[in-house]
Parts: structure tokens; sequence; C-alpha cells
């Protein structure tokens, strides 16, 4: 078979993909719940729920990650930009789940307001990222 980017609807993410694309979205939007609870009750396992929620978020959409730059690397797929804008998306997402996670091995107290607004920030990617993958990416095979 041949991948080729005739017009045409596209195809669903892999199964696999989609199930590790659902993680980032979940984990990263229960760290940013978790933040909100911290903000409001300053109870320190908050900021604990949210720091390990975040570092699920982050292996999660590692994985995605990986598999959507995998996908870049192999055949034709970089043509695509909704691929391309896919890969861009989930590597911002991962970027910023990375700094909110360094802000969050800080002390709990030191972690506001900054920890909230990259919880808010991955959160915004991650949903993203779940639109344009969840949308079709994958190319049609003709042959």
């Amino acid at each position: 078979m041949v991948a080729t980017f005739a017009p045409g609807p596209l195809r669903p993410l892999h199964p696999l993909h989609s199930i590790l694309l659902a993680f980032p979205v979940t984990l990263f939007l229960s760290a940013l719940v978790s933040d909100i609870a911290y903000w409001r009750t300053f109870e320190i396992q908050w900021a604990n729920f949210a720091a390990w929620l975040n570092a699920g978020g982050l292996l999660g959409g590692g994985f995605a990650l990986l598999w959507a730059m995998v996908n870049l690397l192999r055949g034709r797929a970089h043509r695509n930009g909704r691929a391309v804008l896919y890969a861009l998306v989930l590597l911002a997402t991962w970027v910023v789940g990375f700094i909110n996670a360094l802000v969050h091995a800080k002390d709990a107290w030191a972690t506001m307001p900054e920890g909230l607004y990259l919880s808010v920030a991955a959160t915004a990617l991650a949903l993203a990222a779940a639109w344009i993958g969840y949308s079709g990416l994958r190319v049609r095979e003709i042959g």
C-alpha cells in the first residue's frame, strides 16, 4: 500500500495512540483542579496531588509525543500540515508541563501562582492537541 494525501476524509488515530493521547488531557486537567483546590484551601496535600498528576501527564504525553514524532519521521507525514501542527502542540504541552513540574518541585507555598498559571496553559495545550488529534490526522492509504 502506498500512503498518499489524496483528498477525502482522514482516518482516525491508531487506537493505542488515542489511548496515549487521553492521558495528558485527563491528568493535566486533574492537576489544574488540584492546583485550584490548593489555591482555595492552602492544604499542602493538594499541591502534592498536582505534582504527581503533572508527572503522570508528562509520562503519558511523552509517549503520545514519541508516537507523533515517529509518524512524522516515517513516510510522507511531514507534508501533512495537521500532523506537524499536532506534533508541535504536543511538544509545547510537554515543555510547559515539564516547566510546571519544576515549579511544583519547590516548596508548596512557593508554587503559587506560577504553578496554577502553568497548569492552565498545559491543560489548554493538551485539550488543543486532543482536538487536533481526535479530529483525524492519518493519511489515506491507496492501493
